[in-house]
């Protein structure tokens, strides 16, 4: 029997916990192919006295039932067959596999024989050895099926996760009792609970891989088979190795304190520690009971199905369904941005990491070599944390070819504007663009609210004019919200998705209307929240509120870190377009005060020299509460949870209106939307989803009580008709 203490991380890396996105990697980590789009096929074929079994279930190896069947039905050949004497498991396309296919989740597929447990008892049942051979990446119940087998041989560059974490899960054939014994506690520990991939290079030398292949996968694994088969007996089992871990109870209470203060609103995190727990504190098979419990107990949960909801909402979003198959993006070789302001360079750091030569163009030398200054250092600061080698920051800096003259962007295949947001200006930006850029150049406004229909009209080539609406910081932000006018062309949309792509964006398509999706119904939400100081409530009660909710930000944290003066401009342009729109006044009179935000050190809050704590301040309680006198209002106690059902069902009316309209397909995009774009939190799935959790009867409900308090603005409350009807129905936005 095998023993194995600790190899790898020390305690201080148990903390890397974090869904940033739930397809971090996980368009081939998690799950496998769209239902119905390929057929699945497992291959069968010996090689001398070595079975080969692949594993072939384009685009990721998904285990799904049929692959299982397979799987089971090669090794039951290869065990009938006298002149096996070994047996290979490998995957096709370079890769292993995947995992699981979590369609399957609380489906009758999920639960038919055999099962992925059952799968990978056959394997260690059998009495000739088999061989996982590990290309590209083994994640999932990939890398639990590999665990079961006896032996495993990897090409150094492939890379081995459990990332079930990231779908509110944990490991459930094996993975948090396997693991541990196979490259120690530790290094498991930190593997489960932050989903992380690692290089299989990483563990050369463990019991994880008995060799690491620097040649042909396939021939080194038969290479390896070769000896294997007249090996050792009885075959070694990842299961039998017994763990020794001292003070293992630190250990983990450590994990859990560390991981507890992360993983706010996911359980599965903390469940993660208490399964690995389970494989140094109990016997192998009641540690794998436990580990199925707790699976089961997650899999249940509502932030899983969240998650859940997030992944494949992600992966919707990328498909425009009246796009016809087949059609040919354009080539994006060089691209260019107008404005080297913040928004602008951020764009350009954007193109430049996707490997696009980028011209940027100001107006100014001045403004100019200032957004060339803050584009080198991002660069160095990169550099400087070992984010970038010094040779990629020079063919970056390279790429880069700073201009004032519009002339100079006259051979760039797509050119995005990202000047100051009206309309007249934006005329001057795309007359000019229409004369200089050539006939095939794509031309994409980073407009927020604008009509981008009014804006293509500046031009004679309408079909070429595109919305990218990027979010600031645009190199930190995934959300790319990709707005197509009335006469967009469908292979401009397709190459603007594919650009999205290469850059690392999580692209949504809009309609055309004032604000796009994300722009138009945030402003509902901070109508309510201003409406909510008006009858009693702070800026401080607001925002703490709704980030216990789990919101990554309340909305004056965010109006103040944005800027107020951007929601002024806009609501000023309200008052004239929309004058029957009702606004509380209380945002302008901070603005008259020159109260912005963090850049003039006073909004909401007040900011102190060098650091963005929001602290309260008195003055603009005394702001707010003379609004109340001067309009004959008396504050009213008002609780958290009103605060939240108000701002939050604000989102859910405006977002049923925007589907009504046509400007989002599906309701999932808009989570998509809020999710990557504006801090909604990710384990209640977005807005919609939220919705559909708590009920649309008592959405409804709740938006008629407050439309009946005759506060605010009672109209908005009259649920919107698509709304309307499902609750009616009984339905649900995800159907």
């Amino acid at each position: 029997m095998r023993e194995v203490g600790s190899i790898g991380a020390g305690k201080d890396v148990i903390c890397g916990f974090g869904v940033d996105s739930v397809s971090n990697g996980a368009d081939g980590a998690v799950t496998g192919l769209d239902a119905g789009e390929i057929a699945m096929s497992t291959g069968y074929a010996l090689h001398g006295s070595v079975a080969v079994i692949t594993l072939d279930n384009p685009p990721v190896n998904g285990m799904n039932h049929a692959v299982r069947l397979a799987v089971v039905d090669g090794i039951d050949r290869a065990q009938a067959d006298p002149a096996v004497s070994a047996i290979i498991l490998t995957g096709a396309g370079g890769l292993f596999s995947g995992g699981a296919d979590i369609r399957e989740f609380a489906t009758p597929q999920a639960r038919a024989e055999p099962t992925l447990p059952t799968v990978i008892a056959i394997v260690e049942a059998s009495d000739k050895p088999v061989i996982a051979a590990i290309g590209g990446s083994c994640m999932g119940g990939g890398l639990e099926l590999a665990l079961g087998c006896h032996f495993r041989v990897a090409v150094p560059h492939a890379q081995v996760a459990l990332p079930e974490v990231k779908l509110g899960l944990l490991p459930g054939a094996g993975g948090t009792q396997r693991l541990p014994r196979a490259i120690g506690v530790e290094a498991a520990l930190n593997m489960i609970v932050s989903g992380a991939s690692v290089p299989c290079e990483r563990f050369r030398g463990s019991v994880l891989f008995d060799a690491i292949v620097d040649g042909d996968l396939l021939q080194g694994a038969l290479a390896f088979a070769s000896g294997a088969s007249a090996g050792q007996r009885p075959l070694p089992r990842v299961r039998d190795i017994a763990i020794h871990y001292p003070n293992a109870d630190a250990l983990f209470q450590f994990a859990r304190n560390t991981v507890g203060a992360l993983a706010r609103g996911f359980p599965a995190p903390l469940k993660c520690i208490d399964a690995v727990a389970a494989a140094v504190t109990m016997p192998f098979d009641e540690g794998l009971r436990y580990e199925r419990e707790l699976f089961i107990q997650l899999a249940q949960t509502s932030e899983s199905r969240a998650l859940r909801h997030a992944f494949f909402a992600e992966r919707a979003a990328a498909k425009i369904a009246d796009i016809a198959p087949g059609t040919m993006p354009r080539p994006i070789d060089t691209a260019a941005v107008i404005g080297a302001g913040t928004m602008g360079g951020g764009i350009a750091i954007c193109l430049l990491d996707a490997g696009i030569p980028v011209a940027l163009l100001e107006t100014t030398q001045e403004a100019l070599g200032k957004g060339v200054a803050n584009i080198r250092t991002h660069y160095d600061k990169a550099l400087a944390k070992g984010r970038l080698s010094a040779g990629e920051l020079d063919r970056k800096m390279t790429r880069l070819k700073p201009t004032l003259a519009y002339s100079d962007l006259a051979g760039a295949d797509l050119v995005i504007e990202a000047v100051f947001e009206d309309l007249a200006v934006k005329q001057q930006v795309f007359e000019r663009l229409d004369v200089v850029a050539k006939p095939a150049a794509i031309l994409a406004s980073n407009t927020s609210t604008l009509d981008l229909n009014k804006i293509a009209a500046f031009t004679a080539r309408p079909q070429n004019v595109v919305g990218m609406h990027f979010f600031s910081p645009a190199n930190v932000m995934k959300l790319l919200e990709v707005v197509r006018g009335a006469r967009t062309g469908s292979d401009v949309l397709v190459t603007v998705m594919n650009v999205a792509k290469r850059m690392r964006k999580t692209a949504v398509v809009s309609g055309v209307c004032d604000g796009f999706i994300g722009n138009r119904m945030i402003e509902q939400y901070l109508r309510q929240a201003l409406f909510l100081l008006e009858e009693g409530a702070s800026p401080g009660q607001v925002d703490r509120a709704l980030e216990k909710f789990g919101m990554a930000m309340g909305p004056f944290r965010m109006s103040d870190l944005a800027g107020n003066d951007v929601g002024w401009y806009i609501r000023k342009r309200r008052y004239v377009e929309k004058p029957q729109l009702v606004y509380s006044r209380i945002a302008d009179r901070l603005c008259e005060l020159g109260r912005f935000g963090q850049k003039t050190g006073l909004g909401w809050y007040r900011y102190e020299p060098g650091r963005r704590d929001a602290l309260p301040d008195p003055a603009v309680d005394a702001l707010i509460a003379g609004y109340r006198a001067e309009q004959g209002m008396t504050p009213r106690a008002i609780e958290d949870r009103e605060i939240v059902e108000r701002c939050i069902y604000a989102l859910v009316n405006e977002g049923a209106r925007i589907l009504e309209d046509g400007i989002a397909s599906r309701a999932s995009d808009i989570d998509v939307v809020y999710l990557t774009g504006y801090g909604f939190p990710l384990y209640r799935g977005g807005p919609m989803h939220y919705a559909d959790t708590v009920g649309l009867f008592n959405v409804i409900r709740a938006m008629r009580r407050f439309g009946a308090s005759g506060r605010g603005d009672p109209a908005f409350w009259q649920p919107a008709p698509l709304l309307a009807r499902f609750g009616a129905e009984g339905k649900t936005f995800s159907s």
